[in-house]
């Protein structure tokens, strides 16, 4: 696969670039800044040396003084650079850091706010249809996903388990983040069946063996890790009583396939339904982030059942999106997007289905998934 431009949008001061594992963040890097002075926390010398010494960053950077732009590839591993970094900003203005991060856990314990001001804060994504453009495929990224390190392997299958492999044991077991691998191996297939779903701690401590409580601090390592994430209900000026519960998504649908376990009893029309409202999720939080117009992104369900998978809400958009894995289309397919619509009727509705037509009925567009994630989530006009 060639180098694919990415729609994320380097900001000219410093900040930090987060996201899971595999997902581009050094390649892009490497990519855009060739003459950067760069230090990668991944490698075990330099992530040593930090670790007991990190005033050396200093030295280090004022003995190239022309390089006025330093990376710090996985910062996590090494959080106590951070005061460094702090400290050099503030006697140098001239200086830029890129901090990359696949995980916020050590730098929120490690009081990463004390770059408050001084460096944002970015999120890198998996690929999304508009980057891939003709080489984005619905079908294969619903079983593969998009995570680029996934797409380039030979056996992508293979390349995910192993993937997922490497977060338990570098990120979850080298850092301790868990006491019992079992258990959180087994709670990794048990949360699986709560994407695109809303979660029920209870059922799940049960299904794997452990207390409820145990799940929560589970769940916050997902999303810490950055391998997962929550959906709030919409409530802005509710007319209606509605559930309170957020919605669970894991980041990726290739890593929801390589989790989810299956058998007999496990429909693929289920399964696939799943992926694709995963797919959608994924492709608005990373449309929301490039675009950076911080739309707040939700669903909305009421206590007697209604329901929209996605609303999204700011001063440019208002959308009530629902994802149908289905090529026809029903009168109860879209009950809960014409109750938010009554309303909320400034709101526009999308139908997203499996078909190949498109057209407008009433409030509601509705049209092919593939097109929605090809055609109206372009991050930039000017590509």
């Amino acid at each position: 696969m060639d180098f694919i431009k990415r729609y994320f949008k380097a900001p000219n001061t410093s900040f930090f670039l987060l996201g899971p594992r595999g997902t581009g963040k050094s390649t892009f890097l490497r990519q855009h800044y060739k003459n950067a002075l760069w230090f990668d926390c991944l490698d075990p010398e330099t992530e040593r040396l930090f670790y007991t010494h990190p005033e050396r960053l200093t030295q280090m950077i004022n003995a190239k003084p022309h390089l006025k732009l330093i990376i710090i590839d996985e910062v996590q591993r090494v959080p106590q650079v951070l005061t460094v970094v702090h400290q050099m900003i503030e006697a140098d203005k001239s200086l830029q850091f890129i901090l990359t991060g696949s995980s916020s856990r050590k730098l929120k314990r490690s009081n990463v706010d004390l770059l408050a001001g001084r460096a944002l804060n970015c999120t890198f994504h998996p690929f999304i249809a508009t980057e891939l453009g003709d080489e984005f495929d619905l079908t294969s990224a619903l079983h593969n996903g998009l995570i680029p390190l996934i797409l380039k392997a030979e056996n992508p299958p293979a390349t995910l388990q192993a993937y997922i492999s490497l977060y338990l044991r570098e990120e979850v077991l080298m850092e301790g983040l868990v006491r019992n691998l079992d258990d959180f191996s087994r709670f990794l297939e048990a949360v699986s069946f709560s994407h695109a779903s809303i979660l029920n701690l209870t059922n799940i401590g049960r299904e794997c063996g452990v207390k409820r409580k145990t799940v929560e601090n589970y769940i916050h390592i997902l999303k810490d890790l950055l391998l997962a994430f929550e959906l709030p209900v919409f409530t802005k000026k509710a007319q209606r009583l509605l559930a309170l519960s957020p919605k669970f998504y894991l980041f990726d649908a290739g890593v929801f396939r390589a989790l989810r376990p299956k058998g007999p009893l496990d429909y693929p029309e289920e399964i696939d339904g799943m992926a694709l409202e995963g797919l959608v999720a994924q492709h608005l939080r990373a449309w929301n982030d490039y675009t950076g117009q911080e739309h707040q992104l939700s669903f909305w369900r009421t206590r007697a059942g209604l329901e929209v998978d996605f609303i999204v809400y700011g001063v440019t958009h208002f959308w009530a999106i629902e994802v149908k894995n289905t090529h026809k289309i029903y009168n109860k397919d879209v009950k809960g997007l014409n109750a938010f619509l009554s309303d909320y009727p400034m709101a526009k509705g999308f139908l997203l289905h499996r078909g190949k037509d498109e057209w407008q009925e009433g409030k509601i567009h509705y049209m092919p998934c593939d097109k929605f994630l090809r055609k109206i989530l372009l991050v930039n006009e000017n590509h």
